[in-house]
Parts: C-alpha cells; structure tokens; sequence
C-alpha cells in the first residue's frame, strides 16, 4: 500500500500548517479503541495527524511493549474512516518496512532510538529512496550533538521532510514532571534548523495531565510549530501510559484554552510595536557584553596579583562568598536562582581560563 498523490499533497499542506497538531493514544490497543479513539478526535476538526504506538520500547521487559503489526491495518481502517493522516514510531529496519507497507503518513523516532547512532543509522538505510516525512524526538539524555548527528544520518539518507519533536530530557534532579524541559536545548535546535518544524510534546514532558496546558502553552509561546499529545477514548484504562493521556473531549478543552501566540505575533501592529522594545533589548546586550569585558580585565589583574605572590587561581572561600550574595540579590530582584548559578558559574570558568593565561605567560 503506497501513498496517492493526493495524500502526499494533503501531508505537504499539514508539513507547512501552524499550528499543527498530532494527537492519538499512546499506544494502539484494540481496533474498537483505536477507531473509537479515531472518531472523537476527528470531531474536534483540530487534529492534522493521528499517532499512536505499535511498536513500545519499555524500559523493562514485561511490561505492554506494543501490539505490533497487527495494529498497522486499524490505523489504516481509522484514516479511512475519518481522513485523517496517520503516524506511528519506527525503531528498526523491519519498523519501515511494516510501515510503509501499509502506507503510514508520517514516521517518527523515538528517544530511544535517537540515543543511538547505530539505530538511527539502520532506520536511515531503511529509508533509502523513500519520500516519507520523518520527526525525531529528542535524545533521552540533554545532548544536542547526538540530536543533530540523527538529523544529519535521516537526511543523508535522502528524506527531505525532517521535523523535530521536544519530548523532554531525563534528569533525577526534577520532581513535579516526568522529564525537564530544558527549553534552551530545543530553543538552540530552532535556531539551528528553522525550517524544520518543531513540536511540543507535553505527555511525555509532564508524565499526568495535570501540567498539560501549561507545557503545551509555554511550548506556543516559546514559538514551537505545534504539538504532539496522546488522546485516548478511556485513558484511566490505557494499556500504556495512562496518567498522562486525555480523552479527545478534554484534548478540545485544552486546545480551545491555549493562546496560539504564533498567530498573534505575525499582526503587522504586533511587529512594529515590537521594534522598539528589541532595539531596547539590543543596547541592553551590548552594555552587557561590555561589563563582562571589563570584568575579565579586573580579572586579569587579578590573575597578575595572583602571579606575583605564587597563589593558586581557584579561591574557594572567595568564590562562594560571590555565590551568596549574587544568588540571594538575583533572586531578590525576580531572577530564578537556576539562572544566576548557571551564569555566574560560566562567568567564573572564563574567569579562571582568563587568570591561567596569565600565569602560564
């Protein structure tokens, strides 16, 4: 079963929408869930593409890991039934083949697959000679080369289609969602590759429902292309998943209470009224630029100082006297503590970096 020229016109037309949204049961179960699933979405008439997971990789083994193949042929009978395009996950070479066999729409790889190079390599030679768009998830772990380097081995393989999907970064350090954001790490991918369309997925970010809007939300106001989020006709008796899955009628709910931003910002009022406040934003910069120069001149000075008397760099003393008192007066002032370590900590790396040259001279 291959794809019509009509369906490849209709997934063109949905590459380029904004916002876009994927929408499906984390995982497909039955044919009466995914087809009744199926048909509650189609009547919010928001959902671009229907998702859900055939194949599930499990952090441990005995755990639900996915119908398989015997699903492909009810998301088929649910595009069917309801026009809409369907997307499922692919993790090896068999994946591809099963699911453009039966003609799926759109591909994705999943965090586990982006991890390693050796998989994404495979689904890449999978699709050799395919014209199937593809989405990558995020790598579980915060590395931004591991993402690209899937980027790079998807489109040499030829797939000119390529979309972006933040999922969220594993970290034993959150508490109150399944896995961080790090928004500056999908923010750096948009600014890297911003024709590729990048996604939001608020389930996998948050892990329960209730965090949904708000991630969804922040994910539209941080100019993400749309989302990605699991809907399911029963999500308290999903197979997979359940807590962070919602009925496609809250799913509507939700939807109708995001502020698409995207929409707003594009008003020719909303531009000019803009320039000012980024010409603003743009002294504010430079004046910034030019404190750190002149810090890392005193800090050279330092470093001399240091040279002369034949004292080690690193202060440890000093350095967390800094810490306290610019820690305690940022966050004072509305700053979030996170951000004043984070930059006081690259601050003071320079810093060092800068007193070591001195000293080797």
């Amino acid at each position: 079963m291959v794809q019509t020229e009509n369906t490849k016109e209709k997934i063109a037309a949905i590459w380029n929408k904004r916002p876009m949204v994927i929408a499906g049961p984390c995982s497909a179960e039955t044919e009466e869930q995914v087809i009744a699933t199926a048909l509650e979405l189609q009547k919010l008439n928001r959902i671009d593409v229907m998702r859900a997971g055939i194949w599930k990789p499990r952090t441990k083994p005995g755990n639900f890991e996915g119908i398989g193949v015997k699903g492909l042929p009810w998301m088929v009978k649910a595009r069917d039934l309801t026009g809409i395009p369907i997307a499922v996950e692919v993790a090896t070479a068999k994946h591809v083949e099963d699911a453009l066999s039966f003609g799926v729409d759109i591909l994705w790889i999943g965090a586990r697959t982006t991890v390693n190079p050796f998989s994404v390599q495979e689904v890449a030679d999978a699709l050799r000679g395919v014209d199937v768009p593809v989405f990558i998830k995020n790598p579980i772990n915060p590395d931004v080369e591991l993402w690209i380097g899937a980027i790079e081995r998807i489109a040499n393989a030829g797939i000119k289609q390529i979309g972006l999907i933040h999922r969220g970064f594993s970290s034993a350090a959150i508490k109150d969602l399944r896995n961080a954001p790090m928004w500056h790490i999908p923010i750096e991918m948009k600014t890297k590759f911003p024709t590729m369309p990048l996604l939001c997925d608020p389930s996998h970010i948050c892990g329960r429902r209730e965090p949904l809007l708000e991630i969804a939300q922040r994910g539209i106001n941080l100019d993400f292309d749309g989302l990605i989020i699991e809907s399911h006709i029963n999500p308290d008796a999903a197979w997979s998943d359940a807590k962070q899955q919602l009925t496609p009628q809250d799913l509507g709910t939700l939807l109708n209470k995001i502020v698409w931003r995207q929409e707003a910002i594009q008003q020719e009022d909303a531009l000019k009224s803009l320039s000012p406040l980024r010409e603003e934003i743009n002294h504010l910069d430079d004046e910034i630029i030019n404190i750190l120069v002149a810090r890392m001149n005193v800090a050279e000075k330092i470093g001399m100082v240091k040279k002369n008397a034949n004292a080690t760099i690193l202060q440890p003393g000093r350095w967390t006297e800094i810490l306290k008192r610019l820690i305690a007066k940022g966050t004072k002032a509305g700053l979030s503590q996170e951000f004043v370590e984070k930059l006081l900590e690259s601050i003071h790396i320079e810093s060092i970096q800068r007193q070591n040259k001195v000293l080797e001279k």
